[in-house]
């Protein structure tokens, strides 16, 4: 089972989920970054589970909300929430590259982060009460293996803005034209899968997550010279959210 340690180390660092813990230095290992979308397969997973229970139990679109909101947190323990918050410090900080590289390794949460976190949640809560009364749910149970397979994509295509953290130890050793195409590939069957559950809403949540992906490159280049991994983090939640957005907007059209 020694194939397997990539997505152990993937599972093991980016979720709660109980895990043999990987032999950190094995060769194996060098691609588990590849592997990270495997945790939106869980999150995808318990939002269709949620969603039917909701459905079987009558449960109104609020509790359905809260919950989709916060059960992918408590899977990931929030550590891409947590790269939201610092990047946001650090946008609003308004200062150099070098200190806003700072303020993202600042363990202190700014008070722009606690406004632009409950902006995000506020927004998302929002979105999925209009996508669960509009019963158009079905569209997202992708969006956390496309944001990933993004998220993973952009990692290991920009160059790092340190140079040294646990992000540079995911990518620095996948930088390969099999890496590129696992996690492009991935991304284009999560896209398509959500384009097929649902055609006008799928559609318009893979227009929106590419639009965040296009927003978020060039902001991490011109304000950090490049992705770390709070940065990523940020890129995932904003990724899903604008996937949500477009979700809703796509299913007003169809």
């Amino acid at each position: 089972m020694r194939w397997l340690e990539p997505l152990w180390a993937a599972l093991s660092t980016y979720s709660v989920l109980p895990t043999p813990q990987p032999a950190w230095g094995d060769p194996r290992t060098r691609y588990a970054i590849c592997w990270f979308p495997a945790v939106g397969v869980v999150c995808g997973i318990v939002l269709w589970g949620w969603n039917w229970i909701c459905r079987a139990a009558g449960v109104g679109s609020v509790l359905f909300a809260c919950g989709a909101v916060c059960l992918p947190l408590l899977l990931t323990g929030g550590i891409h929430l947590d790269g939201y918050m610092d990047t946001v410090d650090a946008l609003a900080s308004h200062q150099p590259r070098e200190k806003k590289l700072a303020i993202l390794k600042d363990s202190h949460c700014g008070a722009f982060a606690g406004i632009y976190c409950g902006i995000w949640f506020m927004l998302l809560f929002g979105l999925y009460v209009e996508i669960y009364t509009a019963g158009q749910v079905a569209a997202l149970y992708p969006v956390f293996i496309f944001s990933r397979a993004l998220s993973a994509l952009c990692a290991i295509t920009m160059p790092n803005a340190r140079g040294s953290g646990m992000l540079a130890t995911f990518t620095s050793s996948a930088r390969t034209t099999a890496a590129v195409a696992a996690t492009g590939l991935t991304a284009v069957l999560a896209g398509s899968g959500m384009v097929m559950l649902s055609p006008a809403a799928g559609t318009g949540a893979v227009a929106a997550g590419l639009i965040s992906v296009a927003a978020y490159r060039r902001m991490a280049m011109r304000q950090f010279g490049g992705a770390t991994g709070d940065t990523a983090g940020f890129f995932l939640q904003v990724c899903e959210l604008s996937a949500a957005a477009g979700c809703w907007m796509g299913g007003l059209l169809a």
